[in-house]
């Protein structure tokens, strides 16, 4: 078992550790995706990446936007592009609470990591988050440092 992945029935495929750090983290949402064969095969291979994508509303739908699934290389003509808006599955209530959330009070919506659950199905994590400021984050890169600090003296001591 992997120390990284407390549930062992979902297979992550990629994480957005950069969010928690940009990010002040809120709600967080599991929403499905729609994704064409050669996507899923792709993310199967755990190759994508969302560091630098965001979820927004289009017409009434949320869309996950430049997250990047690599091209399945057996799949030659019959492949799909890179960075293409992949629409996100959600209930109308979760439409209107997250688009509510991003007019009404600036928030924005990161998605967290994409995976398998257990029925096989590739779903997304996606968060309402608000923008850190720097002396924020530098706050939280001390804190963090101190507690690693603390927690080798205490082992240290015994």
């Amino acid at each position: 078992m992997s120390s990284k992945n407390p549930n062992p029935r979902y297979k992550i495929v990629a994480d957005n550790r950069k969010a928690r750090h940009n990010y002040e983290i809120g709600d967080t949402i599991e929403a499905g995706i729609v994704l064409v064969g050669t996507e899923v095969k792709s993310l199967r291979q755990g190759k994508a990446t969302i560091g630098e994508s965001y979820a927004g509303e289009y017409g009434g739908e949320f869309f996950l936007y430049n997250s990047y699934i690599p091209e399945y290389l057996q799949a030659n003509r019959f492949n799909h592009e890179v960075r293409r808006p992949r629409k996100l599955l959600l209930h109308e209530s979760q439409i209107n609470k997250l688009s509510g959330a991003v007019t009404r009070d600036g928030m924005t919506v990161v998605p967290l990591k994409i995976y398998f659950d257990d029925h096989g199905r590739a779903k997304v994590e996606i968060a309402l988050a608000r923008g850190k400021q720097l002396h924020d984050k530098r706050q939280a890169d001390k804190e963090k440092t101190w507690n690693r600090d603390k927690a080798r003296i205490m082992r240290d001591r015994g």
